[in-house]
């Protein structure tokens, strides 16, 4: 009887210490487990680009939400004094930030990634930049009452077939960026959307002056299934100028003029935003 009471005494004692070792198990399953499936997406994608001979972008695309214009000024302080350095050291290279032309929230950040892995590492490695947490330090440890932000939003694309690397082609002060998100009612109508961009869009926006900086997929978000992709200018008279060249071109009259091309059949919702860029971006 001694000895079974002193056998449940020790496994009664011991139950915490078993379930702390059974918790810090699973953790480090799950997280072998996503990295794992990182790497094995990332290589399937790998072969798809070296069957094609095409080395495929991917985009992180960030919303930064304040609410004040303190906020907007210590995060510029951050980005332009230690973050972009930052990103740069680890292989992101160009980053881009943009603000609202109209609207204080969000500010976006478009984050160039040469693999998936880029992706998935790339907050750990921030966080191991002593760099990084010296000058950004009144950013980074912004305290709960008094945050840098309100909340991050996150986007993941991969870069379209048709556009594989994203571009910078207009450099010059002034330039104005838009942003155009089309969501569709099925993966399969958003695929037939990128269909046609890769066949026949994209080529005709490059001939009537819609300067692409990149298109991609969505691999995860919101408002999936999604596409995303920007455009740049060198002034808002050239924007409007250009859609209306691109409207008028014949071969975009006769690409939409598809059935199977047919915008009720393939987007569900358009969203379009005009951004500026921050002086110290690099895109």
């Amino acid at each position: 009887m001694q000895q079974n009471a002193q056998q449940h005494s020790f496994s009664t004692q011991s139950q915490p210490g078993l379930e702390r070792t059974r918790i810090m198990e699973r953790r480090a399953f799950l997280t072998g487990a996503c990295l794992a499936g990182v790497a094995g997406l990332n290589s399937a994608l790998a072969g798809a680009q070296a069957d094609s001979g095409n080395q495929r972008d991917y985009y992180e695309l960030r919303q930064y939400r304040i609410k004040t214009e303190d906020q907007k000024q210590a995060f510029d302080t951050f980005m332009r004094d230690a973050g972009v350095a930052a990103y740069n050291r680890i292989g992101i290279n160009p980053v881009g930030v943009f603000y609202h032309t109209d609207e204080l929230s969000p500010i976006w950040v478009l984050l160039r990634h040469t693999s998936l892995q880029s992706f998935a590492a790339a907050a750990g490695r921030l966080l191991e930049d002593k760099e990084l947490l010296g000058k950004g330090a009144a950013f980074l440890d912004s305290p709960a009452k008094s945050p840098a932000y309100e909340r991050i939003e996150v986007s993941l694309m991969a870069a379209f077939d048709g556009m594989a690397r994203l571009e910078t082609p207009i450099k010059e002060p002034g330039r104005i960026f838009q942003l155009r998100m089309y969501e569709s009612a099925s993966e399969k109508a958003g695929q037939k959307k990128i269909e046609m961009f890769n066949n026949a869009e994209i080529s005709i926006f490059r001939k009537t002056g819609l300067n692409p900086v990149f298109f991609g997929q969505n691999l995860s978000g919101s408002k999936m299934p999604n596409l995303t992709y920007m455009l740049v200018f060198r002034s808002m008279e050239e924007n409007k100028e250009n859609w209306k060249r691109f409207i008028n071109n014949p071969e975009w009259k006769q690409l939409r003029s598809i059935p199977e091309y047919a915008d009720e059949k393939i987007v569900s919702n358009i969203t379009n935003m005009l951004l500026k860029p921050a002086e110290y971006s690099q895109i």
